[in-house]
């Protein structure tokens, strides 16, 4: 048995989604096609200060996520964000902290 089985589904998706997220360069990925409102075509590369690969596999880990849609255009790739999964994943992040946001913190520190 793999120790993340023993917490519930809701928060192993929590965790996938923001070890998607834990990364510089997955967050500049989003922020910059949220920025360019629309799908963008071909290699985003020359965007982010890091080698053509090393984009790839941080593209590779959003679309995985279902945070990014990549679709094939000849030789280039339509990259777009997936608001749909946005809206669910930071609706869960929101009520995980709402729960904690709410309840009553006593911390004495000596």
């Amino acid at each position: 048995m793999i120790k993340k089985d023993l917490f519930n589904e809701d928060l192993q998706e929590l965790a996938a989604f923001t070890k998607a997220i834990s990364h510089p360069a997955r967050l500049a990925i989003l922020k910059y096609l949220a920025e360019t409102k629309s799908c963008i075509s071909g290699d985003i590369s020359g965007q982010i200060p890091l080698s053509r690969t090393t984009v790839s596999q941080h593209l590779k880990e959003l679309k995985d996520m279902g945070l990014i849609h990549g679709t094939i255009d000849g030789l280039k790739v339509n990259y777009c964000l997936c608001s749909t999964q946005i809206q669910s994943r930071l609706a869960m992040f929101d009520q995980f902290f709402d729960s904690i946001r709410t309840s009553e913190i006593h911390c004495d520190s000596q």
